[in-house]
């Protein structure tokens, strides 16, 4: 395992000899532009391990993606080797079906402290959630991005982030109901405590995601990446491509139903995915929204 071979899988060419916000912004892009948010691995037969050296190769040498578990690892792993204070934290994500926040953490994200300030970089969420540049972290502050309006409260020592979006516009009317399409102009997204994390803390956690019926992640193929103007989804059979800010304040959100041919095919040509293994799409309705 070497930097080197990671950047040349994100494409990042910038330096990396300082250890400041702008460098670690660039690399965090680049990262979440090249490698998907994805679970592919359940729906093809493939087991996800935690293993670092294992989630080196699925990402950087396969060229596929993964879950936060996988993807913020891998970053975390490589802004310590630059040099970053980085270390993990644990999230519950919250659940719009249910009102409430998941009573198991299941998500990992990195913090990172520059100059005595503290960040959270997450690239291990996807869709309209997925945050383009490190958040800074302090309470009520309004952190606009390209996907929107982001922002921490912080609560008796537990901190939340919440995202606000702007308007949406859907041309395929047919979609106008979709269940993916979310409906909250401020919508939560997680929430979590300072406490540091380990690998070793999420072991349980995905194994219960690719096994439980109960999982969001067994009941939906997914996979999602960021681009330069806002990101595509491939849900199932249907494939969203989301333009920020198309409009003032209007977001475009293009959906297409894929025929069964059509998947592996989308997969190579927008997510730069090839599976070694057979996918068997699936997308049971409720608790995931783009």
């Amino acid at each position: 395992m070497n930097l080197e071979e990671y950047f040349a899988r994100t494409g990042y060419k910038g330096s990396t000899e300082k250890q400041d916000l702008e460098t670690l912004t660039d690399i965090f892009q680049h990262h979440i532009r090249a490698v998907p948010f994805e679970n592919l691995s359940i729906h093809c037969g493939e087991k996800i391990t935690l293993e670092l050296e294992h989630v080196y190769n699925k990402i950087v040498r396969r060229k596929r993606g993964g879950w936060c578990m996988e993807n913020n690892q891998l970053l975390g792993w490589v802004l310590k080797g630059l040099g970053y204070d980085a270390s993990f934290l644990g999230a519950y994500v919250f659940n719009p079906q249910q009102n409430a926040y998941a009573t198991l953490m299941t998500h990992l994200v990195v913090k990172v402290v520059i100059d005595g300030k503290a960040y959270i970089v997450d690239g291990g969420f996807g869709v309209s959630y997925q945050m383009w540049q490190p958040m800074e972290l302090v309470s009520g502050k309004e952190q606009p991005q390209a996907p929107g309006v982001f922002r921490f409260t912080e609560k008796n020592g537990v901190w939340y982030l919440e995202k606000m979006r702007r308007k949406q516009y859907i041309p395929n009317q047919s979609f106008c109901n979709s269940d993916l399409l979310e409906k909250k102009e401020c919508r939560k997204v997680y929430m979590f405590s300072l406490e540091p994390r380990t690998v070793e803390d999420f072991r349980f956690q995905c194994t219960y995601l690719q096994t439980s019926p109960d999982s969001l992640f067994t009941k939906k193929s997914i996979c999602t990446l960021q681009t330069t103007e806002g990101f595509r989804a491939l849900i199932g059979w249907t494939l969203t491509e989301t333009t920020y800010n198309y409009k003032e304040n209007m977001d475009l959100v293009e959906f297409v139903t894929l025929e069964d041919e059509e998947v592996e095919k989308t997969l190579k040509e927008k997510f730069n995915i090839t599976l070694e293994r057979k996918l068997v799409p699936i997308n049971v309705k409720g608790s995931y929204t783009i």
